[in-house]
């Protein structure tokens, strides 16, 4: 009987030293961080079915494959739970950092505190977390954004034009920030009659700014948070038979070739590319013991028929 307990004692011995020789030593993940090579990163998108983020994603890509590092992208479809599951599942998988372009401000921190308490470092991509430990933000300057395109209507068309805003996600960083870069000049330059979120969508602006049209129909310009909804608001204004100034925001080759095309009349041109080429550059940084800026931003230009 003494033989049988001392040979099950020495066979869990030997079992509970492979199961701890499975668990990598923290110096070997450290190790694993420092050489960009070995380094896997996790990217959550809020959405591919947005051209803007189809170039962001394509930014990270080039800049990772350039550097050989291996990403894995996950695309939330706007859909803020989930993204976080998303998030739970890369941190699952063993990725050494997260880039994260949330769905939502508010609901993303969460997962973003998950992987705080692994040590994971965490980029933002073009809308902020609002809690949790972030290493950088990467993105355009939305407020000022929002002034130039307000601007841009005070100089077009006068003071006290009337204007419909289509705000962005309700939530999202972004949103917040074009709208108040463009109500810190609107309000007191613009008269705006309306304003309705369109969640981004180019379907959504279109179905809005139907309805906003019948409400406001001496409307003289339209700012919308994001070229998708600018797209869609244009096809509204085109089947009422009005011709109404619209002026986007990210500068996606969709938004630039309907400048072309006389449709679309100006956007707040960002630059997705360089913005996930910047994140990758800083995800590698951070997991490299460098020191990274807050906030990293990418530069902004409006752009009009007149530079195409």
């Amino acid at each position: 009987m003494k033989k049988g307990i001392s040979l099950l004692a020495v066979i869990m011995t030997v079992i509970l030293l492979a199961g701890c020789s499975l668990q990598p030593p923290a110096w070997a993940k450290s190790k694993k961080s420092a050489n960009a090579s070995e380094i896997k990163i996790g990217l959550s998108v809020s959405t591919l079915n947005n051209p803007f983020f189809v170039s962001l994603k394509d930014g990270v890509l080039k800049e990772a494959k350039k550097l050989n590092i291996q990403v894995i992208v996950v695309d939330a479809q706007n859909d803020s739970a989930k993204q976080s599951n998303d998030v739970d599942d890369l941190i699952q998988q063993g990725v050494d950092a997260l880039l994260i372009n949330p769905t939502d401000s508010a609901a993303i921190s969460a997962a973003v505190q998950s992987a705080n308490t692994l040590d994971i470092p965490v980029v933002t991509l073009d809308r902020s977390a609002d809690k949790g430990d972030v290493k950088a933000l990467v993105a355009s300057d939305n407020v000022k954004g929002g002034k130039m395109a307000a601007e841009y209507i005070v100089k077009q068309l006068g003071k006290d034009a009337k204007v419909i805003e289509l705000q962005g996600v309700p939530g999202a960083s972004a949103t917040r920030e074009r709208g108040k870069g463009f109500h810190d000049i609107a309000d007191k330059e613009l008269d705006v009659v309306a304003s309705q979120a369109a969640d981004f969508d180019r379907t959504k602006g279109l179905t809005v700014m139907e309805n906003l049209l019948q409400g406001n129909p001496d409307v003289q310009a339209v700012f919308a948070h994001n070229d998708e909804m600018a797209l869609g608001a244009i096809e509204a204004i085109q089947s009422s038979g009005k011709d109404i100034p619209v002026i986007g925001f990210d500068g996606n080759e969709d938004a630039l070739n309907s400048i072309k095309d006389g449709k679309l009349t100006a956007t707040v041109a960002q630059q997705p590319e360089l913005i996930g080429q910047m994140a990758v550059d800083a995800a590698r940084d951070v997991l490299q013991g460098k020191t990274v800026e807050k906030s990293i931003p990418a530069p902004l230009k409006l752009v009009t028929k007149e530079d195409q």
